[in-house]
Formats: C-alpha cells, sequence, structure tokens
C-alpha cells in the first residue's frame, strides 16, 4: 500500500481528519501519472484566434494536469486573445500580474488608474488587481499569460498590486534585440535576447515578481544549443517561416545532444508548452530569422533560488 490511514478516534469529529502515513520511498517524489502527473508537451495552434467574434482563448491542460480549469501549466495561464475593431475585452482573473504580446492590432488598454495605447509588437504587463480593460481600433490579438492558477492552488486572494502597469514599445524591444545581436561578445552567448524588467524588481530583474518573459532571435541557419531550467516555459512564435523547430527531451548524450527528443515544429503565431527540467534546443534551417517569446514563472523561481537554468 502507498498509505496507511490513521484509525478515527472516538473523539475525533467530521470537522477534523484522521489523516494519512506515507511510506517516504513512495511519497518523497510522487511524479506519475497515477498522481501528480507531469507537464506534458503541447501546441497550440494559431487557428485558435484566427477569426471569428472577440473572445479569450485560454490555452487550457487542466485535465492533463488534474489541476482547476483553466490552466497551461500548474501555475500559469497562458491566453489568446481576440478583439475585432471596435470591440473591448475585460480580463479580471485572481492573478498577481498579466503580461501581454501585441500579435497585431491597436488599441487602448485601461488599468485601473492607468490606461495607454498599445500596437503591434509592444509588450506590456499588468498587476491582475483591478482586471484590465482592452479595446481594439483594428483588428487585433494579443498573447497574454498570467498566474491565477498559483493562486488557486493556494488559496488567497490577491489584495495588493506589486507593481505599476509596465510598457515596452515594439521599437525599442527590437532596437535592444538589435544591440545585443552585434554585439561583439555576441558569438559567445548561449542566446541572443533580452529580458524584460519592471523597476520594482531589480533583484530578479524580471518583468513581475512571478512571470519572466524574454524576446530573443534565431539567425538563420544556426541553432540554440541545448539548455534546461525549473520554470515552465509557455512559448510564443513571434515569427519565424518554415524550417524552424524545438527538440525536447529528458537526458543528454556523451556529446551534448538530446537523447529520444520530441521535435516541436514552429509556426508564426503558435505557442507550445516546454516542460520544466526538460532538456530543450531550437533550430532555425531557413535563410530568415525567427523570434520567439518565452514567458516563464521565473520571477517565483529566480526569487526562491530555484530557477536553476543550465547550458550544454
Amino acid at each position: 500500500m502507498d498509505s496507511l490511514t490513521i484509525d478515527r478516534k472516538s473523539d475525533v469529529n467530521d470537522a477534523v481528519s484522521s489523516g494519512h502515513f506515507y511510506e517516504y520511498s513512495k511519497a518523497a517524489n510522487p511524479i506519475r501519472p497515477s498522481l501528480t502527473p507531469r507537464i506534458p508537451y503541447h501546441f497550440f495552434s494559431p487557428s485558435l484566434y484566427a477569426d471569428g467574434e472577440s473572445r479569450i482563448v485560454p490555452l487550457d491542460l487542466s485535465v492533463e494536469l488534474k489541476c482547476p480549469s483553466p490552466a497551461t501549466g500548474p501555475d500559469l495561464c497562458a491566453n489568446f486573445v481576440r478583439i475585432n475593431a471596435g470591440d473591448l475585452i475585460e480580463m479580471a482573473p485572481n492573478a498577481t500580474s498579466i503580461v501581454f504580446y501585441v500579435i497585431r492590432g491597436n488599441g487602448q488598454a485601461r488599468n485601473g488608474s492607468a490606461s495607454f495605447e498599445w500596437s503591434h509588437g509592444d509588450f506590456f504587463a499588468v498587476p491582475a488587481l483591478d482586471g484590465i480593460a482592452i479595446e481594439a481600433s483594428a483588428d487585433a490579438a494579443l498573447y497574454a499569460v498570467h498566474d491565477a492558477p498559483l493562486l488557486t492552488y493556494l488559496g488567497v486572494s490577491v489584495d495588493t498590486a506589486r507593481f505599476r502597469p509596465v510598457l515596452f514599445r515594439a521599437a525599442d524591444a527590437n532596437r535592444e534585440l538589435e544591440r545585443v545581436k552585434h554585439s561583439p561578445a555576441a558569438a559567445e552567448r548561449s542566446r541572443i535576447s533580452v529580458l524584460l524588467g519592471a523597476d520594482e524588481f531589480p533583484l530578479t530583474r524580471t518583468v513581475t515578481h512571478t512571470l519572466w518573459a524574454m524576446y530573443g532571435m534565431i539567425g538563420a541557419g544556426t541553432e540554440q544549443k541545448p539548455h534546461r531550467h525549473q520554470s515552465i516555459a509557455l512559448d510564443y512564435i513571434a515569427d519565424c517561416e518554415p524550417g524552424c523547430y524545438s527538440l525536447v527531451g529528458t537526458e543528454l548524450d556523451e556529446e551534448g545532444r538530446i537523447v529520444n527528443p520530441v521535435r516541436v515544429d514552429w509556426e508564426a503565431g503558435c505557442a507550445f508548452v516546454t516542460p520544466p527540467g526538460y532538456w530543450h534546443a531550437h533550430f532555425n534551417e531557413s535563410a530568415s530569422e525567427a523570434r520567439l517569446i518565452p514567458i516563464q514563472d521565473a520571477g517565483l523561481q529566480t526569487y526562491l533560488r530555484t530557477l536553476d537554468i543550465r547550458f550544454v
């Protein structure tokens, strides 16, 4: 037996649980399908938000994760948000933070007393305490990730905004990525990318206290060597041509290659899940640069000192 249940005492009523004992070797790491399942690989097509009415499309893996819905990972929920011209969408998850990337279109956003305009290629992050209202001036789509599943698991409600809304203009993000790309040290770096940071989090250097957002590129005919980290990655592909893909697996061989990898072929506008702790490598066999946006729970993991990112 995996557990031994304490016999109920006569002085214990229904308001008090009798509890369980678990033999250590069968309970210390209960990551298996019968108990706590691993985070699955999954690919989400851009067809999910290509047309139709204005709506929020949660990228929901809660059935596979055995957790409350919606959830893309145990502590994060990714969403495609489609807004037709003139429409308004409101989001009010019980979350600490929401990070957005504007896939297309332009419009306005209101978060508490703050309001701002957004357009294609912009990033912005808002505290979720007051929710957010997003109105589109032209047909628009956004990628949005929040941490509501974490608060659901903890059984808590957000009552404090830990940061001010922060906006990253597309022109600034692209300029900084180009600067990193053309740096003399670029050839020695593991990746060409920039991390988005907010003023309130200088220690973790992340966009919110729970979320990290990266904007990166992989040059034509190049690859990003295998790496892994303990944060889940909810990857959005901003731009790519056929011939771009990721290889994902649990082990490396003696030459630093992933053993028996799962291949995930990229498509511009798609999203996919890279499970924590898995080795993954990105390849661009096309003739054009590709750009990707991983949003992760690495703000929280960095604060806990558990991110443990490693490179081949």
